[in-house]
């Protein structure tokens, strides 16, 4: 989509979106580019500056400052409950360390107590565990502090 500051014979300045110059060109040949304020075809681009922000209080990115607060709400929000979970886990069930894969192995195939633990695992040991259908999932690495 492009934006362009168009100008009447009239001297009425507008501003119309076409999806790209070729169209802008098509519809302004056939006659059905008019202006909103007088009705005239008598139209022609105006001269127009770079639009590098649309909205006050943007930056660079397009983002606004209310939208940039909100990712970091929406952010905070969910670290925060990655942490409840974290929590959660840490509380219901045991913990059995490197030797996750081995544990949750032995509960798969009934050869340990049915329980819910928790512990790290290398990438090939959860192909290993996913390859045999042992149910488990993985939790995010808890969130690093600045403390």
């Amino acid at each position: 989509m492009i934006l362009y500051q168009l100008k009447c014979h009239q001297g009425h300045n507008f501003e119309a979106w076409f999806r790209n110059g070729a169209t802008y060109d098509s519809q302004q040949a056939s006659g059905d580019v008019s202006c909103p304020h007088c009705g005239t075809v008598n139209v022609a681009k105006a001269p127009m500056a770079p639009n590098i922000s649309s909205r006050a209080g943007e930056g660079k990115s397009g983002r606004s400052e209310s939208d940039e607060l909100r990712a970091k709400e929406v952010a905070a929000k969910i670290l925060e409950a990655v942490d409840g979970l974290r929590a959660e886990v840490e509380k219901n069930c045991d913990y059995v360390g490197e030797d996750f894969a081995d544990e949750a192995r032995a509960i798969h195939y009934g050869d340990a107590e049915e329980r819910g633990i928790y512990g790290e695992a290398t990438d090939a040991e959860a192909e290993d565990l996913e390859e045999e259908n042992v149910d488990f999932f993985r939790l995010p690495f808890p969130r690093r502090r600045n403390d």
